[in-house]
């Protein structure tokens, strides 16, 4: 039996002892015939490359997979036929890491600047979790913050608070929030505060005088009217998923928990079989951002996208989250970027894309929807799950009849 270039390349290579590692991967994530063909193509021709430029397996990482993307590829004389389509090659290789981690070919990789802020970042990020209870969509957003600070701060260098002067506070957030919108630079702000009480929590540093130096950026949460859909946008939206397709029937079952719920992009990802109980025709909440666990009514029409979704378009899979990838792996849930990007096209294909839509304005609907219906501020705040009722009290501007009861007149009328 004769055995291909890109089987005797990676024979041949540092990576042939994690080949069946990779097969394996693949089978488990459920990837078609073809594409794991393709991906096995892809993963020989750099294999070959690795050969070439001498390289030691642990010495792989991202770094070196962007270099043979960027520099091998566009220039690739290599003999016979092989994998050169970096739509491919890319996702390939991006797994081949994952495998190669997973086995301890190559160590954990490394996010942040130098090894020292790494680890900073990992107590802070724990932190975050143990002691400040924060999801995990804003401790990702936190750590972010911190790292772009501390990078700026002290780069390759030892991390050394005590050398921070009030007047560092003001340069990095002079220099970096000035290009963002009050609430991203509110985000950050409050980024710093908590590092430095996490800081002075766990080190004893004095952070006082740098807590003072950073400044509250006004934000008035209260200043317009919450983005919602009308009537007529809502069926509109609602059309545009093609529901003739898995990927439509899939989409159209997350904008109904979206709009008919009032869920969180994050919530429709954590849904899992178990917390659909048809028999009473509720859903178990348990994702929100307050870690608590609600329970909702479960109304006809999602009820019913759901069931359409699960029996004729969800792909088999081990994985027991309601929605799952429509393309492998079909073992692992989708996540809130996949949730926003097929709602935001769906804005798009119904002519609503020229607006900044997306779950979050399904979400202000369903209150908005509410509010008008006469429901009652607290009710809006149960379905949505606030733990403050003045988070909905932005609601009452939709009300205006009700606020010309409450406006004081003009002293002495109209002139």
């Amino acid at each position: 039996m004769d055995t291909s270039p890109w089987q005797t390349w990676l024979a041949a290579s540092v990576l042939r002892r994690s080949a069946a590692s990779y097969d394996a991967y693949l089978q488990r994530h459920g990837y078609s015939p073809g594409i794991t063909h393709a991906y096995r193509h892809a993963v020989g021709h750099f294999a070959r490359w690795v050969t070439e430029e001498h390289l030691e397996l642990r010495r792989l990482d991202e770094s070196v997979v962007r270099r043979f993307l960027t520099t091998h590829l566009p220039e690739c004389r290599c003999p016979a036929r092989c994998q050169r389509t970096v739509l491919m090659v890319q996702p390939a290789l991006k797994h081949l890491l994952q495998v190669l981690r997973a086995n301890g070919s190559i160590p954990a990789r490394r996010v942040g600047g130098s090894p020292a802020i790494h680890e900073e970042l990992e107590r802070f990020t724990a932190y975050l979790d143990d002691v400040c209870g924060l999801a995990a969509r804003t401790r990702a957003g936190r750590r972010w913050w911190v790292g772009q600070f501390l990078t700026d701060r002290f780069g390759q260098g030892p991390i050394a608070v005590h050398r921070l002067t009030p007047r560092d506070m003001l340069d990095f957030l002079g220099r970096h929030g000035g290009r963002y919108t009050p609430g991203t630079a509110g985000v950050q702000a409050s980024a710093l505060r908590t590092y430095l009480r996490f800081r002075a929590a766990r080190y004893a540093d004095r952070v006082n005088a740098l807590l003072a130096a950073i400044p509250t950026v006004a934000s008035w949460r209260l200043a317009s009217l919450p983005t919602a859909l009308t009537p007529e946008e809502v069926a509109r939206f609602l059309g545009a998923f093609d529901r003739r397709r898995p990927s439509g029937q899939r989409g159209y079952a997350m904008a109904r928990c979206l709009l008919d719920l009032g869920l969180r992009a994050s919530e429709v990802v954590a849904l899992q079989l178990e917390d659909l109980n048809w028999q009473d025709g509720t859903v178990r909440i348990v994702a929100g951002k307050s870690r608590r666990v609600d329970v909702l009514p479960l109304p006809v029409l999602t009820g019913r996208a759901i069931v359409t979704y699960l029996r004729q378009a969800r792909p088999p899979s081990p994985c027991r989250a309601v929605f799952v990838r429509d393309r492998a792996p079909h073992d692992v849930p989708i996540t809130p970027d996949i949730v926003r990007y097929a709602i935001q096209q769906a804005f798009v294909r119904c002519g609503l894309g020229g607006r900044s839509l997306g779950p979050h304005t399904l979400r202000r609907t369903t209150a908005t929807q509410m509010r008008l219906a006469g429901a009652s501020l607290k009710h809006i705040a149960d379905v949505l799950r606030h733990r403050s009722l003045d988070t909905t009290t932005i609601y009452t501007k939709l009300d205006r009849p009700q606020l010309a009861t409450v406006a004081a007149p003009w002293p002495g009328g109209l002139s």
